[in-house]
């Protein structure tokens, strides 16, 4: 009995959506091997040496991860090279920062776009980064045989680093490559990931964010769309390709591959491919861990972002240099606030949290006749997820609504910090931290306006106030509402009043002499330092205890599905910013009764959206009368249509914005940018009905560079493929 029970127990896992199914995972390219015969069913004509060699030039080598030289192997976004001469595509909202970075009211990159019409007209982007995967390797053996089962967390992680240090430092010293060694599977397996890493990124080419960013916060997570969404970029190295700081006497980089892009006409089933460095998805979470995404994480977030969102867009509104000086804070802001709502209404709509009790239910019957740890592994996570409830709740409002909300005090209490340690004990201070500080604050006050952080202090330290548990409550806004009587604009004016940090000028003029006395009294620094030590009190409260029992909970759990699957299926592992592949092929779908889409968008769908009066919807006077005139050149499809964008199955995420889509020989047919709000449950839970990518077409993409700008200098370093 207790067999047969197994048997149909394990059938039933096979059959739920949150466990395995056809085109979900993001797939190790070292591995991809596995997969070759389901990807040739899927339409696939390259080899798997194709998609990953280190021998010779293959795809793999035209992927870019784009990061930042603080943290270059976390990649915000992926490219393409798709010429021999370095130049990358990439999402528009990749290079947005850069475009605003680069832009002034004179010259203002966010509203009319920027394009490079020679080489020497492309403008360089400190601190950006470009990533490429020399090898990888599966190093689980050497990781775990350092491990056993009587260490504690704390021990654990130890070893972990120890061993994982050494297999990097080995695989990078004496060469000009950086490497690091990856968890998978919730610390069950270890990848070593080998990277060249360039330092010199310049900014190539972008058309207005009326067109890069059309449909705005709107369309943002839905079908259809007809975003423009593509800037350009171009990888130099120093003469001898090797990667370096900025130099004008850099090179543009030589790359192994580069990609041909596609002008050919798509269909409803054609194979499609997505390479990318997609940033985290959770497949393996709990129900337990579910109820806390859903009901504290999304939940807060949306909620505290949203107070935010509301003072800048009118901020935005009412002054072109607001409207730069914010526009990438908005956008970041925005982005995640409005995932954060369609996240929880996917994840409802499609009984998640449902699906994952049945999947629980089934583990505990196969852990009940294993080792002990197996059935031990879900208590386990019920009570770390219930323990830390509180502190998460109260993380996430000092998080969202002090550190990330409002800029001024996070910004005033790290320039103090350094500014401390810069004033040494004679009162004389460091020139290099000090050069350090300066170039930091005159970042910062280029797109700081001094009203805007008044409004933005004032409503969210009012909101944290009347909404967090009083038992984590920071003192600064206690005191606040006491001597104020809850007027928090009158506490904010008088801060402003008593500060040196308020304006660019008073914080300039303070650093020509700065005093350490008259530091540690300046009330916002006072505060920031407030938030910074309330953070780590709040973090420090989780009982040790609780934080153990949950990643061995975790860990034991996701090792007990791994079996459970061993000879059953190929599983994939969670994104972490690591280079993955996910294929699928070019779908239309039907998200709700009576409602069906089709795959593809049009131009024409850009002018039936035209809202003069809406600045998500505003349409450049060139691109209509491009239009009016249908001169799309060699780019319309066989009806006449200039296409934007379409549609795929394929398994994305965050971080695989600007991923390169790959028809079945290896050419660019679109740059993923989206996901569509029916299923935004996929990092939890892919759906394999709704799941879709959305992507813009790379004949838009050609035609923008073509006819719109007059860029005929990129086009003829392209291979177009016709």
């Amino acid at each position: 009995m207790k067999i047969k029970t197994f048997v149909l127990s394990l059938a039933m896992l096979m059959a739920l959506p949150g466990v395995v199914k056809a085109d979900e995972g993001m797939w190790l390219l070292s591995l991809i091997g596995k997969n070759y015969a389901d990807m040739q069913k899927a339409g696939f004509k390259l080899t798997a040496e194709d998609i990953y060699s280190v021998n010779q030039s293959c795809l793999k080598d035209a992927i870019v991860g784009l990061g930042n030289e603080g943290s270059p192997f976390w990649h915000f976004c992926t490219g393409e090279i798709i010429s021999d001469q370095g130049l990358i595509s990439t999402n528009h909202h990749c290079g947005y920062g850069n475009l605003q970075q680069h832009s002034t009211v004179e010259h203002d990159y966010l509203r009319d776009g920027f394009w490079a019409y020679s080489k020497e007209e492309e403008l360089p982007n400190p601190g950006l980064t470009a990533s490429i995967l020399h090898r990888m390797e599966d190093v689980t053996e050497e990781v775990l045989s350092a491990l056993s089962d009587d260490m504690s967390e704390s021990e654990r992680a130890r070893a972990v680093k120890e061993v994982c240090d050494r297999i990097a430092k080995k695989a990078s010293d004496g060469t000009i490559y950086d490497a690091m060694v990856k968890p998978m599977f919730n610390d069950n397996q270890y990848f070593l990931f080998v990277h060249t890493i360039y330092r010199d990124v310049r900014l190539v080419g972008a058309p207005p964010s009326s067109m890069g960013k059309f449909g705005g916060d709107t369309d943002n997570w839905s079908w259809p769309r007809h975003t423009c969404d593509f800037s350009m970029f171009r990888i130099y190295t120093a003469p001898n390709g090797d990667p370096a700081d900025y130099a004008e006497s850099n090179i543009p980089l030589k790359p192994k591959h580069f990609l041909p892009v596609s002008n050919r006409e798509l269909k409803d089933g054609d194979f499609a491919m997505v390479m990318g460095f997609p940033g985290t998805t959770n497949h393996f979470l709990t129900s337990y861990g579910l109820e806390e995404t859903m009901n504290i994480t999304n939940k807060l977030r949306y909620e505290i972002r949203t107070v935010k969102i509301n003072i800048l867009r009118e901020q935005m509104a009412s002054s072109q240099e607001i409207k730069i000086k914010y526009a990438s804070k908005y956008a970041s802001c925005s982005n995640y606030w409005k995932y954060s709502n369609e996240q929880n209404k996917a994840l409802k709509n499609l009984n998640t949290m449902g699906i994952k009790k049945e999947i629980e239910s089934i583990y505990k019957s196969w852990a009940k006749d294993k080792d002990p740890k197996y059935a031990e592994a879900l208590p386990l996570i019920k009570k770390g997820y219930a323990d830390r409830a509180p502190y998460q709740a109260a993380s996430s409002y000092i998080i969202e609504g002090l550190i990330s909300g409002p800029e001024l005090p996070w910004q005033t209490f790290r320039v103090g910090r350094t500014l401390q340690l810069a004033l040494g004990p004679d009162g004389d201070s460091h020139d290099d931290l000090m050069d350090a500080i300066r170039a930091n604050c005159e970042e910062f006050y280029k797109d700081y306006d001094a009203n805007t952080e008044k409004l933005l202090m004032a409503a969210l330290f009012e909101y944290v106030y009347k909404n967090m548990d009083m038992r984590f409550m920071p003192e600064f806004l206690v005191n606040a509402d006491r001597k104020y009587k809850g007027d928090f604009t009158r506490y904010v004016e008088d801060l402003f009043k008593k500060s040196v940090f308020g304006t660019e000028e008073s914080c300039m003029k303070f650093l020509e002499k700065p005093d350490a006395k008259k530091l540690e009294k300046d009330p916002i620094f006072m505060i920031g330092n407030e938030i910074y030590q309330k953070y780590v009190e709040i973090s420090s409260m989780v009982p040790k205890e609780t934080t153990d029992g949950l990643k061995r909970g975790i860990r034991n759990f996701t090792d007990g599905i791994l079996q459970i699957n061993k000879n059953v299926k190929l599983m994939s592992p969670d994104a972490n910013s690591t280079i993955r592949l996910t294929y699928g092929n070019v779908k239309a779908y039907d998200p709700k009764d009576a409602v069906s889409y089709s795959y593809y968008t049009t131009l024409k769908g850009v002018m039936e959206k035209e809202d003069p009066n809406n600045s998500e919807f505003i349409v450049p006077e060139r691109l209509k009368n491009l239009y009016a005139a249908r001169d799309f050149g060699p780019y319309a499809n066989s009806k006449g249509e200039l296409v934007t964008c379409f549609v795929t199955n394929n398994d994305i995420t965050g971080g695989n914005s600007g991923s390169p889509v790959l028809d079945a020989e290896g050419n660019l047919i679109g740059l993923a940018f989206d996901g569509n709000s029916e299923a935004m449950s996929g990092d939890i839970d892919f759906e394999e009905n709704l799941q879709r990518c959305i992507c813009l077409d790379s004949r838009y993409m050609l035609f923008v560079i073509d006819k719109y700008a007059g860029a005929k200098n990129l086009i003829d370093e392209m291979v177009i493929v016709k």
